[in-house]
Parts: structure tokens; C-alpha cells; sequence
């Protein structure tokens, strides 16, 4: 039972299960009727039928968060978190931007940066801007520095620093990436007192005045490309003027870092690491503002491609369904699939 020609080419012989060739060579191909199988004989055994079957495109889903901004001091505004950029539905808040996920090719470099967090502020100074983050073509710009008394505003960043007492502004954050910071108070009373709150991803920080003491941080967003519902991307708190009793400004779900509490000289708290929130505010001098959080990369592709992570970068990888997971979580370099 040989291959046979017609005007569309070769073709198998045919058979059933039960009536393979007695005497097959080396390579024989038949197609068996009964199992709508094609078999090749290996020289001792027929096949199985099993054939490789191309996996589906490399088509990579992403999520990019930058480091969030550093907390500012005395009275100081919270700072702003990380900007945030996915392909992946995002909740909390006003609806996240969902982005195209990339179509991208095997044994090909695409380079890969984790963004710092920003260092916290010192008398004087703001808070710093936190590290970008990026993956190929697309960048997350870092938080905002948190404003620093006297009237210092917050920085721009993905989310808008806090502003600090006697007057400062809070700074605009990036559209699609984040919110602004709230403003800071007017040094007249204890609830004036207060810097604001850092931006976060799903909402603005919180503005002086709603509360004695301090400003909460804008909330960050929860996004499952882990295959669990992680926040990221929460503002710092904003701090106020060693009030009695005054609450203190709280960091956003998603990382923010809280400040220092409003009674006594505290520092403020850092952002959570690998979440892009934003650094909690400081209430004296010589106290810093809390850093920010470094932020993450995670790319999630069909499972039937193996990822190379190149020398810089620090990660780990995990299957997740028919998907596999790759969470970056430092350095900068090069990964590639094969």
C-alpha cells in the first residue's frame, strides 16, 4: 500500500486500523478510516498519530507600573504613584484604559526597565519622581514628589504629587496613567493644617481640609493579569502639623505609603515595594518623606513559548491556564521568547 498520485499530487495509502500494511518501510504514511488518523511507520511501530501542531502568535499581554514619587516633609504632600498602563480590565475608580496587547516575534530582543521609587523629601526639598518603567514601545512615567512646606507644590508625574501646607498646589498626573495630587492647606487652623494627598491610579489625592491632620492618597487600581486581583498604583498620604489628634493621611489601596502620624514628629512611610505607590508624607524635620514604591512589569503570553530573561533584569515565571506569567521586579535589560 503505496503513496499514490492524482492531479492534486501524493496522497496516503488508506486503510483501516485493523488492515495496516504487513509489511510497511521505513516512512510509510497511511491514513486509517476508522480513526481519521495519519500514521507513519518509524521502522518498528507505527506513529501515534500525534503531529506537532503550531502554537498561537505571540501575542503579550502587559502591565507596566512605574515607581511611585517620594513623600514630602513638614506639613508635606503625599507622593504620587507610579503611572500605570495595561492590557488587562482594571477596576476601581473611573474606567482604566485598556490597551492593545503587542503582536511580537520570537528570538527578537525587547527591552524590558523596573522603575525606582522616588527618594523621600528633607526639609527644603520635595519628594523625588519615581523611575519610569517600560516594555518595548510602552512607557509608565514615574510618580510626583510630594510638596514640601513652604508652599511647595507637588511634582507631575504619572500621578501628581501632594502639595504642602501654606498654599501648594497639587500637580497634575498623566492621562491614562494616573490622577492629580490634592492641594495642601493655608497654615491658618488644624484642619487647614494638612498637606494633601498623592495621586493614585483609579482616583486624585485627597484635598487639606476634609479631615484634621491630613489627606488620604488617591486609590490605585486592582488589575488580574496574575490571575488574581492585585492593586497598584496608590498615592501617599499627606501629612499635617503635629495636630492633636488629627488623623492621619492614609496611602491608597495599591501601595501608598501612609504618613507619619499627625501627632508628634514622624516620618513618613514608604511606598509598597514593586506596586508604584507613592511615598507617605513626613510631619517635621529632620523626619523624611517615605520613598516610593518600585515599580513592576508583568507580561503574560501562550504557554507554549519559553521566555529568556536577560542578564539586568530580576524575575520569575509561572503558568497561569493555558498562559504563562512573567513578573519583572527590578534592573533593566532584554527578554526574548523561543
Amino acid at each position: 500500500m503505496g503513496i499514490s498520485a492524482n492531479s492534486r499530487g501524493q496522497r496516503p495509502g488508506v486503510c483501516t486500523s485493523t488492515t495496516l500494511p504487513v509489511n510497511p518501510y521505513h516512512g510509510q504514511i497511511v491514513f486509517e478510516t476508522d480513526t481519521n488518523t495519519l500514521k507513519v511507520w518509524l521502522g518498528s511501530a507505527w506513529s501515534t498519530g500525534t503531529f506537532h501542531t503550531d502554537i498561537p502568535p505571540l501575542s503579550v499581554d502587559y502591565l507596566v507600573v512605574a515607581g511611585g514619587g517620594g513623600g514630602g516633609t513638614q506639613s508635606g504632600g503625599g507622593g504620587g504613584a507610579g503611572g500605570l498602563r495595561s492590557t488587562v480590565t482594571q477596576s476601581g475608580g473611573t474606567p482604566g484604559t485598556v490597551e492593545n496587547a503587542l503582536v511580537l516575534s520570537k528570538n527578537t530582543n525587547y527591552s524590558v526597565a523596573v522603575g525606582g521609587g522616588g527618594t523621600g523629601g528633607l526639609q527644603g526639598n520635595r519628594g523625588a519622581n519615581g523611575g519610569n518603567s517600560s516594555f518595548d514601545t510602552i512607557t509608565s512615567t514615574g510618580g510626583g514628589g510630594g510638596g514640601t512646606y513652604n508652599g511647595l507644590t507637588g511634582l507631575t508625574g504619572g500621578s501628581g504629587g501632594g502639595g504642602a501646607v501654606n498654599n501648594g498646589a497639587g500637580a497634575a498626573g498623566l492621562a491614562g496613567q494616573g490622577h492629580a495630587g490634592g492641594n495642601g492647606g493655608t497654615d491658618t487652623n488644624n484642619i487647614n493644617d494638612s498637606g494633601g494627598g498623592g495621586g493614585g491610579a483609579a482616583a486624585a489625592g485627597q484635598n487639606f481640609g476634609v479631615q484634621a491632620g491630613g489627606a488620604n492618597g488617591g486609590a490605585g487600581r486592582g488589575v488580574a493579569i496574575t490571575g488574581a486581583l492585585t492593586y497598584y498604583a496608590g498615592g501617599g498620604g499627606g501629612t499635617g502639623h503635629s495636630v492633636p489628634g488629627g488623623a492621619t493621611g492614609q496611602g491608597g489601596v495599591g501601595g501608598g505609603g501612609n504618613a507619619g502620624a499627625s501627632t508628634g514628629n514622624n516620618p513618613g512611610n514608604p511606598g509598597t515595594a514593586n506596586t508604584g505607590g507613592g511615598g507617605g508624607a513626613a510631619t517635621e524635620p529632620p523626619h523624611q518623606g517615605g520613598g516610593g514604591g518600585s515599580g513592576v512589569v508583568i507580561l503574560r503570553y501562550p504557554s507554549g513559548y519559553t521566555i529568556l530573561i536577560g542578564a539586568g533584569l530580576t524575575g520569575t515565571t509561572a503558568t497561569v491556564g493555558s498562559n504563562k506569567v512573567t513578573t519583572l521586579t527590578a534592573g533593566s535589560g532584554n527578554v526574548s521568547w523561543s
